[in-house]
C-alpha cells in the first residue's frame, strides 16, 4: 500500500510539474524585453500590418486567456513556427537535438568511466600525494570556465599541433554524404558503412566531448569521493575488515555499493546538465546541436524557438529526476 501511495504520488507530480514548466515558460515570453510581432513582420512594418499579425497571434488577449491558449498549443505539440529557420520549431528541435544527445552521451561515458575510479581512489588514498594531486585535478576541471578549456584545446591540438579537425560536426569534404537515418552522424555513418565519415565523426566528435567530459568527471570524482569517505567511516566497514576481508572487497563489494545509490541521482542530473546544450561549448566548437540552436534564436529575438527549446530542456531535467527517482527505489530498498 505505501509502495503504491509513492508512486501515485510521483506519477501526480508529473503533470503539475510540467504545469509550472509550461508557466514558467510562458511568463518569461511575456517578461523579455522582446516584441515577438516585430520579429516576424519586422521594426520597419507599417502599423496596421503589426496590428493585424498582433490580432493573429492571440497577443491582444487577456494574459490568462493567453496561457490557455498556449497550454494547448502544447497539448497538440505545436510549439510555433521559427522566424529564422521557417520551420516548425518541433521540426527544428528534431533536427538539432540529435547532435547534443550525441555529445552528452559520449561525454557522461568518460566522465563517469574516469571520474568515478578516480573519486574512489582518491577516498582509499585519503591525505596521500595520490589524493591531493586527484583534487587539484578535479579542483581545476571544476574550476576553470568551460569555454577556456574549449579555447585552449582549439589552440594546442587544432591550431598548433594539428592533430585534431577544426570545428563543425564533420569534414568539408564529408558534409551530406551520410543519409540521415537517426541523426547520431557516428551512428550512422557506422549503419551505412562509410569508415572515413566514422573516423571523420568521432575526431570531430572528441574535442568537445572531451572538454564536456572533463568539466563533469571532476564534479563526478569529488562526489563520489566524498560519498566514499562517508561510507569508509561507517561501522559495517570496521566490522569487515576485523573479520579479514579484503581491501578490493570492502571498498568495491560493501562501500561502493552503498556509493551507487546517492550517485544515481548525480550523474543523472550532471547528464541532464549537458543534454540541456552544453552553450559554450557548442558556440566553439560549432557544434550544430540545442544549445547553439537555442543561442542563436535569442539572438535573433526569435522567441517560438527559445521558448520551445527551453521547454524542452526542463522536460528533461523533469525526465532524467523521475528516472533518478525511480531507480533510486531499486537500488536502495529502505526508500521503498
Amino acid at each position: 500500500m505505501k509502495r503504491l501511495r509513492s508512486l501515485a504520488a510521483t506519477a501526480a507530480s508529473i503533470p503539475i510539474t510540467l504545469f509550472g514548466l509550461a508557466l514558467v515558460t510562458f511568463l518569461i515570453g511575456r517578461v523579455m524585453p522582446i516584441d515577438p510581432v516585430l520579429a516576424i513582420v519586422g521594426d520597419r512594418a507599417p502599423q496596421d500590418v503589426v496590428e493585424k499579425a498582433r490580432l493573429e497571434l492571440g497577443l491582444d488577449l487577456p494574459l490568462y486567456q493567453q496561457f490557455i491558449h498556449y497550454l494547448g498549443q502544447i497539448f497538440r505539440g505545436d510549439l510555433g513556427r521559427s522566424v529564422m529557420t521557417s520551420n516548425t520549431v518541433v521540426q527544428d528541435i528534431i533536427r538539432f537535438f540529435p547532435a547534443t544527445f550525441e555529445l552528452a552521451t559520449v561525454a557522461i561515458i568518460l566522465a563517469v568511466i574516469i571520474g568515478v575510479p578516480l573519486g574512489v581512489l582518491a577516498a582509499t588514498r585519503q591525505g596521500t600525494a595520490t589524493d591531493q594531486a586527484i583534487r587539484v585535478f578535479c579542483l581545476a576541471g571544476h574550476s576553470v570556465p568551460i569555454f577556456v578549456l574549449g579555447l585552449v584545446s582549439l589552440l594546442v591540438f587544432y591550431a598548433s599541433l594539428g592533430i585534431a579537425p577544426g570545428p563543425g560536426r564533420q569534414g568539408i569534404a564529408f558534409q551530406d554524404m551520410v543519409d540521415v537515418r537517426t541523426g547520431l552522424l557516428t551512428v550512422d555513418a557506422a549503419l551505412a558503412g562509410d569508415w572515413p565519415a566514422f573516423r571523420d565523426a568521432w575526431a570531430h566528435l572528441a574535442q568537445p566531448a572531451g572538454v564536456l567530459a572533463f568539466f563533469s568527471l571532476a564534479y563526478i570524482a569529488r562526489m563520489t569521493r566524498a560519498f566514499m569517505l562517508a561510507e569508509l567511516r561507517a561501522e559495517y566497514v570496521t566490522t569487515a575488515r576485523a573479520k579479514g576481508l579484503s581491501r578490493t572487497r570492502i571498498v568495491w563489494g560493501h562501500a561502493f555499493r552503498n556509493v551507487a545509490v546517492p550517485l544515481v541521482t548525480v550523474l543523472f542530473l550532471t547528464y541532464a546538465g549537458l543534454l540541456e546544450g552544453a552553450v559554450l561549448t557548442e558556440t566553439i566548437f560549432s557544434w550544430p546541436g540545442l544549445g547553439q540552436y537555442l543561442t542563436v534564436s535569442l539572438l535573433n529575438a526569435d522567441m517560438n524557438a527559445v521558448l520551445g527549446a527551453t521547454l524542452v530542456i526542463g522536460l528533461i531535467y523533469v525526465v532524467l529526476n523521475l528516472l533518478s527517482d525511480l531507480l533510486y527505489r531499486l537500488l536502495d530498498p529502505r526508500v521503498q
